[in-house]
């Protein structure tokens, strides 16, 4: 539905940090979520690299997302106070063909915990994304533990992705945008999280969603 169509509007501004070390695939989730394709050729951010995306929410609600790349080398990670300000979003991506991906996601999270939370002092909503689910070497036993590890580290979701095939990047995206609107509505209510697992099944297209945990509001 074109922009164009909304008449009277909502325009509501989300700052989201995509965060995660090097070589996991930030740039290139952004990449497919914001312009819908995907670049075989891989450069790694230096600093911070902006993108910005607009949503038309419903009739009477624009979104727009300024998305802020954060590069995964340790030096900007010591910078990350100045980066995370105003943030009222994250995405933490970690590489599900290495398990060291994900030992320093949860550094990541404790990081970016410790520097911004809401008006309301709890977290800002943060999705765990286990990418390159496309790629040979997926480890299936990790996988299994994300359920755990994302309430142990209070993320609001997780799911498998690849910016490569285009899996559950809109979904992940959707589910943090609809967590962050509820937030800043004053309708989130952490003390009713309840974890919720979700996997298709057998036989089902790998478009579909792989799995993922979310809080049941």
């Amino acid at each position: 539905m074109a922009i164009s169509s909304v008449t009277c509007c909502t325009d509501r501004l989300f700052k989201v940090l995509v965060i995660g070390d090097v070589g996991v695939g930030k740039s290139s989730i952004i990449l497919r979520y914001v312009n819908k394709r995907f670049n075989e050729t891989y450069k790694a951010s230096i600093g911070v690299d902006f993108a910005l995306k607009t949503i038309e929410w419903d009739a009477k609600t624009l979104v727009r997302l300024q998305f802020w790349d954060i590069g995964g080398q340790e030096r900007f990670r010591k910078m990350s106070r100045v980066y995370y300000k105003g943030a009222m979003g994250a995405v933490v991506v970690f590489d599900v063909t290495n398990s060291s991906t994900l030992e320093a996601a949860s550094e990541w999270k404790r990081d970016l915990d410790s520097k911004v939370c809401l008006d309301s002092g709890r977290p800002v909503p943060a999705v765990l994304l286990a990418n390159k689910c496309d790629m040979t070497g997926r480890d299936g036993d990790l996988v299994s533990s994300l359920d755990g590890f994302c309430k142990d580290n209070r993320f609001t979701g997780w799911w498998e992705s690849s910016a490569k095939d285009n899996i559950n990047i809109d979904e992940a995206g959707a589910f943090l945008v609809e967590q962050m609107m509820l937030c800043d509505t004053g309708l989130f209510d952490e003390r009713r999280w309840d974890g919720i697992r979700v996997s298709p099944a057998p036989g089902e297209s790998q478009s579909q969603s792989l799995c993922c945990w979310r809080p049941r509001l």
